[in-house]
């Protein structure tokens, strides 16, 4: 067995759960073990910060980043960012 935490961070929230899977776990099988709510619309999944596929083996002390989309986009911003400085 090994110890696993999946996170979920909005705006308002943060939800972690700790779990407990078999040493062959993959990240998709963290994500349905820990049945976070809203989990289904993040669109990517990240572990220690590093994008990841559901297929990825999991390590003991794993940490499963669940990312929500992006409200705007980065370089959008940085335009209307340079725009307004200009």
């Amino acid at each position: 067995m090994i110890a696993v935490e999946v996170v979920l961070a909005w705006p308002d929230r943060v939800v972690s759960r700790q779990l407990q899977l078999p040493a062959t776990a993959t990240v998709g099988e963290a994500i349905a073990a820990a049945a976070l709510e809203g989990s289904a619309l993040c669109p990517a999944v990240a572990v220690h910060g590093v994008l990841a596929r559901p297929t990825q083996q999991l390590r003991e002390g794993d940490r499963v980043e669940l990312l929500r989309p992006l409200l705007a986009d980065p370089k959008d911003n940085r335009r209307r960012r340079a725009r307004a400085s200009s």
